[in-house]
């Protein structure tokens, strides 16, 4: 043997005995719903979360065993995470947006044994308790009116105990598809896999964390691992600022009041600030960087964010990448672009990071890549060590020999490897033999000042095959009519890409993620007679 490098098993803890030996005294904060707030450091963080480890080893809980969460962004959520990894457990984050069908269901699939919760969602355990018959243990996080308080629990250890080892294949976490056709489906995020993610997002091109960095995620931590910000902040050692309610009027007083550098959230996040700011004739927060993701973000906001001198990182990804897989970034000549040419950039989700591979292939022909040529869509396709191999109890995997996910995208990948989301595959439009991207139609349309919201999709054409209506929400108070929005899009989309029609709604609906449901929205629209 000429040498060697020592063996070093990449394990979560090890993330949050990095934060709390070289960045200690850093702060992290919480805002409650009541007004009230909480101030910690990472050393504190591990602190608790040791206790925490120790609770549930007086409870029976061990190696494999699955800890729930239903609970908003905090403190104490924050330990959970390493508590229920640091007991050799599996940390299972529940959205509390889904349906309780979807939520009995969950619970029982993963046979979680633990569930620590806010009190907010004391009406959705008094409704399902009954339902969830794994669960033996309920702590509530914030009160302890109707289950052992969170800080009463863990109060009873010392923290004198170490974190589970094990290997760096172990499971660590669990999160749940949002079910939009089916039950929702498990992904199983490995130690190993999660760490990777995480220094991957401390990259400059990424989500470039460092010790500097003051984050406020608005993303919650129940969706999607919350981008991977638990675990990439302790690694750097970054401030944490949380909001249990997410108001905008807290939300902006917190950027304010503790300087925070980076917010992370879904497009709507942003819309809900403006609109607060436009209202109240406040200035915006001198933030540095927005993330985005979740679904496509207007070109306006983007615009009216950069104008502030904002650093636009745009994701795309999902639950089963772990979630991030491409990332807007400067190109290495951004100084050259004109102002319009960044923002062209900064619209489109970006690259891949080192580590993930994706590809186009034919939607006719799934066999056959499509070019890199910014022109030619195909089904998006990804693979990579954070991406899923096979689903939490799935007899077979998820992936084919050479490991490519299909993502259920529509896209497009320009020469320079930048990437561009069109569309779902079922949402796609096909009219004539021809391919309408519903997701860039909506994206024009919200373009407009008196639009809230937009969806678009395909209906029957005795002609055509389909057409595409759009079903948009005006903006409270503005009269806009469907000429007027025909008019709009006119010369922002090919001509032939017009709507036949547009109808005006009081809402739209949406999934327990967020996300529009065209299945409810074509439900809705299944008599919808188009002219021939």
């Amino acid at each position: 043997m000429l040498g060697a490098m020592q063996d070093h098993e990449l394990r979560v803890t090890s993330l949050l005995d990095h934060a709390a030996l070289q960045h200690g005294s850093r702060e992290i904060i919480s805002r409650w719903v009541d007004g009230s707030e909480t101030h910690t450091t990472w050393a504190g963080i591990r602190h608790d979360a040791l206790k925490m480890t120790q609770a549930l080893r007086r409870l029976g809980i061990g190696h494999g065993d699955r800890i729930a969460t239903l609970a908003m962004n905090h403190t104490r959520h924050l330990v959970s995470w390493y508590g229920a990894v640091g007991v050799g457990g599996i940390l299972h984050t529940i959205n509390p947006r889904l349906f309780d069908d979807q939520l009995e269901y969950i619970a029982n699939h993963a046979e979680d044994r633990v569930m620590l919760y806010d009190v907010q969602f004391q009406p959705i355990i008094d409704r399902l308790k009954a339902q969830w018959t794994t669960i033996e243990h309920y702590i509530c996080f914030d009160s302890g009116t109707f289950a052992p308080h969170f800080e009463d629990w863990i109060g009873e250890e010392d923290g004198e105990t170490s974190f589970a080892s094990g290997s760096e294949r172990d499971p660590c976490m669990l999160c749940y598809t949002s079910g939009t056709t089916g039950h929702p489906k498990g992904v199983l995020y490995e130690h190993r896999s999660t760490v990777l993610h995480a220094m991957m997002a401390l990259q400059e091109d990424a989500l470039g964390i460092n010790a500097r960095s003051i984050i406020l995620p608005v993303v919650p931590m129940f969706h999607a691992a919350a981008w991977a910000l638990p675990w990439a902040g302790a690694a750097a050692g970054a401030k944490f600022i949380f909001c249990q309610d997410n108001d905008p009027a807290s939300l902006c007083e917190l950027m304010t009041r503790e300087g925070v550098s980076m917010v992370a959230g879904v497009p709507t996040v942003w819309q809900s600030l403006f609109q607060y700011i436009d209202a109240t004739g406040i200035e915006f927060p001198a933030i540095k960087q927005m993330v985005v993701g979740g679904s496509k973000p207007p070109r306006a906001i983007l615009e009216r964010l950069m104008k502030l001198g904002v650093r636009i990182r745009q994701a795309w990804g999902m639950t089963e990448t772990s979630p991030i897989a491409t990332m807007s970034c400067e190109p290495w000549n951004w100084d050259l672009l004109s102002f319009e040419q960044q923002l062209d950039i900064m619209c489109k989700p970006g690259i891949v990071p080192f580590g993930v591979e994706i590809r186009c292939v034919d939607l006719d022909d799934p066999g056959q890549e499509v070019p890199r040529d910014g022109k030619t869509a195909g089904a998006l396709q990804v693979r990579g060590p954070w991406v899923v191999k096979r689903y939490f109890k799935a007899e077979k995997d998820a992936v084919g020999e050479d490991q490519w996910f299909d993502t259920g995208d529509v896209a497009l990948i320009e020469p320079d490897g930048r990437l561009i989301v069109t569309d779902r595959t079922k949402d796609v439009i096909k009219s004539g033999g021809e391919w309408i991207s519903s997701a860039e139609l909506e994206a024009a349309a919200m373009g407009h000042p008196g639009i809230a919201e937009a969806a678009a999709i395909g209906i029957f054409h005795p002609k055509w095959d389909e057409r595409p209506i759009l079903v948009a929400v005006r903006i409270a108070g503005r009269d806009v009519s469907a000429e007027e929005l025909r008019e709009f899009l006119a010369d922002k989309i090919a001509k032939w890409w017009l709507p036949d029609a547009v109808e005006f709604v009081a809402e739209i609906p949406h999934t327990g993620t967020g996300k529009i449901s065209k299945k409810d929205l074509r439900d809705q629209f299944r008599d919808y007679k188009l002219a021939g």
